[in-house]
């Protein structure tokens, strides 16, 4: 018969997912970086960059904490959203659009990490990890200070992003100028 899972074992199986997922993240950031034309975008992706690997020697320090080896786990999701990025910045490759996009790509990995982190610091507190939950927090409002600065940066992209925004909206209850 095999041995029922616990909510340790559940908090070990994520932590080895966002693991990997955060190690993903720096590459991507690196590469958003590069991509990106708006320079505060540009540097924000830098400076999360450096962030993210901060935070790759946190979770380190977490697996030490609850005496586990420093794992990674092939994360679907993480996965997932980078070939969409990948995917994403071919097809708007020179477009005025490209910059919105890279910075919606980035909130989506912000997004994951922001949910994984939360979990992972609720669960560290009900296992009796303290130290490891003050670790995961620090994190956690990283990606979320990060998260918020892509909004205000997206705000500014967007609007400069597509000639057509300085007409005004469109859709439902516009009219547009002939």
């Amino acid at each position: 018969m095999a041995k029922q899972k616990t909510l340790h074992d559940a908090f070990y199986e994520t932590l080895k997912d966002v693991y990997y997922a955060e190690k993903q993240s720096v590459k991507a950031l690196k590469k958003s970086a590069k991509s990106a034309e708006h320079a505060e975008l540009r540097q924000a992706f830098e400076t999360h960059a450096e962030e993210s690997a901060q935070q790759v020697e946190r979770l380190t320090q977490v697996f030490e904490i609850i005496g586990k080896p420093a794992r990674a786990k092939t994360c679907e999701a993480m996965q997932g959203i980078v070939s969409e990025m990948e995917e994403d910045l071919e097809d708007f490759e020179g477009s005025p659009a490209a910059d919105a996009v890279l910075a919606a790509c980035a909130q989506a990995v912000e997004h994951y990490e922001i949910s994984r982190y939360g979990t992972l610091k609720t669960w560290a507190g009900q296992l009796g990890y303290g130290e490891a939950a003050k670790l995961l927090d620090e994190t956690l409002q990283e990606e979320k200070k990060t998260d918020a600065l892509l909004s205000k940066i997206a705000e500014s992209i967007n609007a400069a992003g597509d000639p057509e925004d300085a007409e005004g909206p469109k859709g439902k209850g516009s009219k547009k100028a002939a």
